[in-house]
């Protein structure tokens, strides 16, 4: 685990080297947030990408939500999805479902697309299938805009767990 003063010490290529992938295929969201170090605590620090992705353009977190992977989908048996995603999916139980399962998540996942034009979005730490199930359930019938917050509320939560896998708390 890397300590605060240790990042605080980093250049901004060796800090988007470092945290480029906490934000999924975006590593502009690291950038953003070291131009606001230097960071007194850890906290700080999962506050700073936060902001960096709540300030960004309407676009620009779009494309942020959209470089994620769907929950158990193509990517997932592809295996093309970055290595904290494939952790993440695994330890709630996405790699072994049931033949129905994959196809509840595998519809939920084309309405999902087809209404919001981005996949759905789960901070899957300490949840199982079945929850990430009911939450897909409860959410895709949302409105637009209340699902694209909530989205990028849950990317703030994946946001939380991958920098604190990373580094001390202070």
């Amino acid at each position: 685990m890397l300590s605060v003063g240790t990042i605080n010490e980093m250049s901004q290529t060796e800090f988007v080297e470092a945290f480029g992938d906490v934000a999924e295929h975006s590593p502009w969201v690291a950038a953003g947030a070291f131009s606001k170090g230097a960071f007194a605590t850890r906290e700080d620090l999962i506050v700073a990408f936060e902001t960096t992705m709540l300030d960004a353009p309407k676009q620009r977190q779009l494309e942020l939500v959209r470089a994620h992977p769907d929950l158990a989908g193509k990517a997932a048996i592809a295996g093309d999805m970055a290595d904290d995603s494939k952790r993440e999916q695994s330890g709630a139980g996405l790699d072994t479902l049931s033949p129905d399962e994959f196809s509840r998540f595998t519809d939920l996942n084309d309405r999902y697309q087809q209404r919001f034009g981005f996949p759905f979005i789960f901070a899957v730490r300490g949840a199982d299938k079945h929850m990430i199930l009911h939450a897909f359930e409860q959410r895709v019938d949302n409105a637009p805009e209340q699902e694209f917050t909530a989205a990028l509320g849950q990317i703030a939560r994946i946001f939380r767990f991958r920098l604190e896998d990373r580094v001390a708390e202070s």
